[in-house]
C-alpha cells in the first residue's frame, strides 16, 4: 500500500477557487510510541485516547496555479501569522505526497492553522495538526475526483497521510480510541496506518475524563523527532519494545471489559517509562519539571486516601494529563481546582475527555 495514483491530474482550466476546513483533535498514547524505523514506522504498536478540546483547525484553500511549474506553491499562516518556518516544513511534506496526490503541484495553497492549546508543549500538537492537514488533503481529493466516497477508505487513506507527517497524527483520524502498529491476533492492525477501536471498548470510555494540567506553556527543550531518533541505540529499546507489546495486549482486555485500574496502572507505567527512556538515552534529558514530580504525588495520595479510579499519564512533555471517569468528576475537579492548578503555570487547565474524532467544517 503505497497510494500512489499518477491518474490525479486536473484540467486547471475548468477549476474554481475553493476552500476546505477540518478540525481535528490532539491524542494521548496510553501505550506509547517510542522509537520508528523506515518512513514514519513504529517500532512498536501504541493505543491512544482520543481528545476533544485539544485540537487543531485547518483552513486550505486552493486555485489553480498563476506560474506552472512542479515545485509547491505554499503560503502557511499560524494563528493568522506568516510562519516561514512551519511553512517550510509543511511544502517538504507537500512535495513528498505528489506521487499520491499529482494535483498538488497544479495548485497555488494557503493553509491557515490555529491550536486550541499551547504548541510544542507536550500535547501532541503535530498529532491534530497533521492529521486536520491530511483529511484536508483526502477532502480536496474527493471533492475535485470523486474517489473516496466510502468513509472506511476515507479514514484509512487519511490516517496513512498523517502518519508521513508525524507518526501519532495517524491515531487522530478515529473518535474515541485507535491504535496503531502490527499486534498479534489483532485483526487489520498496521504498521501503515491506526485502526479504530469505538466497536471494542467499554462505554466507561468512551465518557473518560482528561484534565490536562499545563505545568509549562514552553517549546520543549528537545524536540520528539530527536527523541525517536535517540532510541536507535539505546540500551534498553528491545525490552521497551517487547514491554510495550505486553501492555498492547493487557490493555485491550482492560479496554474491552472496563477495567479501570488495569488501564490506569498501565497508563502510569507507560508514561513513566517513557521519560525514563528519555533520562537513560545518550545524551540523556528531562522533559519533566519538579511542578510535574509534585502534582503526581498528589494525585497518588488522593487516589490512595478516596479509592477513585483517577490516573495520571504524561506525552513528551512536562503537562500532566489526569484520566478519570464521568462518574467522580465533581470530587477530581475540586482536586484539580484547589490543590492542582496552584501547580500550573499561570493556573491554566484545560478539561477535556473522550472525543469523537475530527469534523469537517
Amino acid at each position: 500500500m503505497d497510494y500512489i495514483n499518477p491518474k490525479l491530474v486536473l484540467e486547471t482550466a475548468d477549476l474554481e477557487p475553493g476552500e476546505i476546513t477540518w478540525k481535528s483533535p490532539s491524542n494521548l498514547a496510553i501505550v506509547k510510541y517510542w522509537g520508528k524505523y523506515g518512513d514514519q514506522l513504529p517500532k512498536n504498536p501504541s493505543i491512544s485516547l482520543t481528545l476533544e478540546n485539544a485540537f487543531t483547525q485547518t483552513t486550505l484553500f486552493y486555485r489553480p496555479k498563476e506560474v506552472p511549474g512542479p515545485d509547491i506553491s505554499l503560503e502557511f499562516f499560524f494563528n493568522e501569522e506568516p510562519q516561514p518556518a512551519f511553512g517550510e516544513k509543511v511544502q517538504k511534506y507537500l512535495a513528498r505526497l505528489v506521487p499520491i496526490f499529482p494535483f498538488l503541484s497544479q495548485l497555488d495553497l494557503e493553509i491557515h492553522s490555529q491550536n486550541s492549546f499551547p504548541h510544542s508543549a507536550g500535547i501532541a500538537s503535530s498529532a491534530s495538526s497533521m492529521s486536520a492537514l491530511a483529511l484536508c488533503l483526502c477532502s480536496l481529493e474527493d471533492q475535485l475526483f470523486q474517489t473516496l466516497s466510502e468513509d472506511e477508505a476515507f479514514d484509512q487513506k487519511a490516517s496513512f497521510i498523517a502518519r508521513l507527517g508525524s507518526g501519532s497524527a495517524c491515531r487522530s483520524v478515529y473518535p474515541y480510541m485507535a491504535m496503531w502498529g502490527q499486534q498479534s491476533g489483532v485483526s487489520g492492525s498496521s504498521d501503515l496506518h491506526a485502526i479504530p477501536m469505538e466497536e471494542n471498548i467499554h462505554e466507561v470510555y468512551k465518557t473518560l475524563h482528561d484534565d490536562i494540567l499545563i505545568v509549562s506553556r514552553k517549546e520543549k527543550a528537545v524536540s520528539s523527532t530527536t527523541g525517536h531518533a535517540l532510541m536507535d541505540q539505546h540500551p534498553f529499546a528491545e525490552a521497551r519494545f517487547n514491554q510495550a507489546k505486553q501492555n498492547t495486549h493487557f490493555l485491550m482486555e482492560a479496554l474491552t471489559n472496563g477495567d479501570l485500574e488495569t488501564f490506569g496502572r498501565i497508563a502510569e507505567n507507560e508514561a513513566l517509562t517513557l521519560h525514563a527512556l528519555m533520562m537513560a538515552s545518550n545524551p540523556g534529558f528531562f522533559l519533566i519539571h519538579p511542578n510535574t514530580l509534585t502534582i503526581i504525588e498528589k494525585v497518588r495520595q488522593f487516589r490512595e486516601e478516596t479509592k477513585h479510579p483517577v490516573y495520571f499519564s504524561l506525552d513528551a512533555g512536562p503537562n500532566l494529563h489526569l484520566l478519570y471517569p464521568e462518574s467522580i468528576i465533581h470530587d477530581v475537579r475540586f482536586l484539580v481546582e484547589t490543590e492542582l492548578t496552584p501547580l500550573c503555570e499561570d493556573g491554566y487547565y484545560l478539561p477535556d475527555w473522550a472525543g469523537e474524532g475530527p469534523e469537517q467544517l
